[in-house]
């Protein structure tokens, strides 16, 4: 069978009969529509969630085993938190094999991989009292101590307005709350940066505060649990020279 644009598009063979779970003529898919739409957004990322997405996290729940099964042959595993009712895919980790890296990546600059540290500490400081909604200003000021002597301070403010927006809107880890300057930390946040990893990076942090050098900077903080996000980049040499260090712990 030839499309539009002259291109074969037939599978070779005719199936004497429609599949039950044929969305159109030739789909040989096994999956239903809910669980292909599923399927997609994981890949597609960040996450889904049940408070966003309720329809999508349903069906998620009544055919995860399914799902599951789909993204391994993509070599991603699934990760599921039932009670935070959010899920995402990350590379499968296993020594049996060498894989490939399936999910796309962003490298993070310092002060992007800061605020993840300062949201997370937010979270898991305010979360007992139900939703964690924060303001904007109450963040930056927490990171002011990275601004460096050379740094002009309207130029850092920009960086951190710049940061801000991408937790937003690329990593989806806050969620304006009411006024532009108010946002609720999503609590996917917990799985995506542990305490291992923060220890990792707060280490690195003090190398950098005692004069290390910062080309062979490492920050290996959960890299592969975003379809779009690499906690583990620095991207920006020039956000990675603080005066000064303030460790961020769990």
């Amino acid at each position: 069978m030839n499309n539009d644009f002259g291109i074969d598009t037939s599978t070779g063979t005719e199936p004497d009969g429609a599949s039950s779970t044929a969305l159109w003529s030739g789909d040989t898919g096994v999956m239903g529509e809910q669980s292909r739409r599923v399927l997609l957004e994981l890949i597609k990322g960040p996450y889904i969630s049940g408070a966003k997405a309720p329809a999508l996290w349903s069906a998620l729940l009544a055919d995860d085993v399914s799902i599951r099964s789909r993204l391994h042959e993509l070599f991603l595993e699934l990760v599921i938190d039932r009670v935070g009712e959010f899920a995402f895919v990350r590379n499968v980790n296993t020594t049996e094999l060498k894989v490939p890296s399936t999910v796309r990546t962003a490298a993070l600059t310092f002060l992007d991989t800061a605020m993840l540290l300062v949201l997370r500490q937010m979270l898991l400081s305010g979360e007992g009292d139900g939703r964690v909604i924060v303001g904007q200003e109450d963040v930056f000021e927490q990171l002011r101590v990275y601004r460096t002597a050379d740094r002009d301070e309207s130029d850092f403010n920009k960086r951190l307005h710049s940061t801000w927006q991408k937790m937003k809107n690329t990593l989806r880890v806050i969620h304006q709350a009411g006024a532009e300057d108010r946002a609720e930390i999503s609590p996917v946040l917990r799985l995506i940066v542990d305490a291992e990893q923060i220890a990792a990076i707060s280490g690195e942090y003090r190398r950098i505060a005692e004069g290390g050098s910062v080309d062979s900077l490492n920050l290996d903080a959960g890299a592969d649990s975003f379809a779009d996000s690499n906690f583990g980049g620095i991207d920006d040499p020039d956000d990675a020279t603080p005066d000064q260090t303030e460790e961020i712990t769990s």
